[in-house]
């Protein structure tokens, strides 16, 4: 038997004892390999007072993080990368805080909560960086992007989605699109359609990786995402949605 598969059933072995054999997550065949959370940290995370948004963003997304990332943290190595704020031009703005480590939920948790949202939204560039951490053409790669919805660096989500979808050894990224609100979008592109729909241009980078794309709205429904992309038990209540 070859080297992959005798890794494949192993691994597959591990996650039926973590998961148990009803409850093995429809995120990824592999619910233990290493695995980057590309993090929305865009001005618009503070955004407030419009669009049915009763408080930031960023307060109700940093409450998710930490319900959630001890739940998954403890079974795969988890990495992190930051955008928007940052001393450099806004679209330059992409912090990789640090590649898959063990016990990640501290650091996580502790980077979300410092942060301060600002900037524009460089997140094409910001998902290529985490799927080049994870040596997407390598090795299997999971990547979790959190957005509300914005690219506003002319970077092309579904151009670098057909690279990844390409290029990659297993490439996965799964998009979760929180409180997306169509008419605070202003990038033009040829993706433009899917902007006054509510639905983030992001979207292609799940769809074209055999990702999901999942949208929220509450503090519960982003847990629960978190959960389902990231972890092995079938936490999450909402599934992909692509109609």
């Amino acid at each position: 038997m070859a080297i992959d598969g005798r890794k494949t059933i192993l691994a597959a072995a591990f996650t039926s004892i973590l998961c148990g054999p009803s409850q093995l997550s429809l995120a990824s065949d592999n619910c233990i390999d290493d695995a980057m959370i590309v993090f929305d940290g865009s001005g618009s995370m503070a955004e407030m007072g419009f669009n049915q948004l009763n408080e930031p963003r960023i307060f109700e997304a940093r409450k998710a993080v930490r319900s959630a990332m001890p739940q998954v943290a403890p079974y795969r190595r988890l990495g992190l990368i930051i955008y928007g704020p940052g001393p450099l031009d806004s679209c330059d703005n992409i912090d990789l805080r640090f590649g898959p480590i063990n016990n990640a939920a501290g650091p996580i948790i502790d980077a979300v909560d410092g942060l301060m949202p600002d900037g524009d939204t460089p997140l094409t560039q910001a998902v290529a960086l985490a799927a080049q951490t994870l040596d997407y053409e390598n090795a299997p790669a999971t990547v979790v992007l959190v957005t509300d919805g914005k690219e506003t660096c002319g970077g092309s989500p579904c151009e670098l989605a057909a690279i990844l979808a390409a290029d990659g050894y297993d490439t996965t990224v799964h998009v979760i699109g929180f409180k997306v609100r169509g008419d605070s979008f202003v990038w033009e592109s040829e993706e433009q359609d899917d902007l006054f729909k509510g639905r983030t241009v992001a979207r292609c980078l799940a769809e074209r990786t055999g990702g999901q794309y999942v949208s929220t709205e509450t503090v519960d429904e982003l847990i629960a995402a978190l959960n389902e992309t990231l972890g092995c038990s079938l936490i999450g209540s909402r599934a992909a949605n692509f109609g």
